[in-house]
């Protein structure tokens, strides 16, 4: 209880800081969808990016010069997923490794029969969950923020993951205040995710990125990815979904860019 106490006085203290002149003209410059909040909220956001660059240990890898532009934009983005909500920081990752493109790792696939495939593959971003590391390739970063409406933005997708994780388990569902958010959250994800699932194999196009049919936990990264970017067009189309994501980040961006 004491160290809880000192941790969050600690925190307190470090979104009190003034945000530094030089890192504010990286966010204006590289994360366009910043200036969709009220000021309110960008106050927000920027205490807690001080609190994760604070407290997370950023490294380049892969031959990368690590700059405050990439410590600062990464953490501004991640910070988005925290406002109004009473979260601890995302406490599953202690490191966020960037490499200055693409990530080959190792990818396996369980064929059935016993028949299980190792592959490589190429990704702008990972989470590793029990590693306590986020991957985020940095080339693929800027690229997804460059366009604050493409809904896809490898930072608030990987960063979700790790929301999901909080309950130890990657499975499209994060921890959720009470029973009945669990259930208006089965219902809703459940339900969606199968249709979702039934129409990418149809071939049919969809409103949502065809790679969210992959499992439920990359469903809920690719919904938080619509969510922010492009929140009307979820709403209007995919309104349980909205829904239920509006109730767990406590926020409305829909409401927001209809104002």
């Amino acid at each position: 209880m004491v160290f809880d106490f000192l941790r969050r006085r600690r925190r307190r203290k470090i979104r009190a800081r003034p945000f530094p002149s030089a890192w504010r003209e990286h966010v204006d410059r590289n994360i366009p969808l910043f200036a969709r909040l009220s000021v309110t909220e960008q106050s927000e956001v920027l205490g807690h990016a001080q609190v994760l660059l604070e407290e997370k240990t950023f490294e380049g890898c892969g031959d990368l010069v690590l700059t405050d532009e990439i410590r600062v934009t990464i953490a501004v983005q991640a910070a988005r997923l925290l406002v109004n909500r009473d979260d601890d920081y995302f406490p599953t990752v202690t490191s966020v490794l960037v490499y200055p493109a693409s990530v080959v790792h190792e990818a396996t696939t369980h064929r059935g029969g016993g028949i299980v495939e190792e592959t490589e593959m190429a990704a702008a971003g990972l989470a590793t969950g029990r590693l306590g590391a986020i991957v985020l390739a940095w080339d693929s970063v800027r690229h997804g923020l460059s366009d604050p409406n493409d809904a896809r933005d490898v930072v608030l997708h990987e960063f979700a993951h790790e929301l999901d994780f909080q309950d130890r388990t990657f499975d499209g569902t994060p921890s959720l205040p009470s029973p009945g958010a669990y259930r208006a959250w089965g219902r809703a994800m459940q339900a969606e995710f199968e249709a979702h699932q039934a129409a990418v194999a149809a071939g049919v196009r969809t409103a949502i990125d065809a790679y969210g049919a992959t499992n439920p936990a990359e469903f809920f990264a690719v919904l938080t990815e619509h969510f922010f970017e492009r929140p009307v067009e979820l709403r209007s189309r995919h309104a349980p979904l909205y829904d239920v994501l509006r109730e767990f980040y406590r926020q409305d961006p829909a409401g927001s860019a209809a104002a």
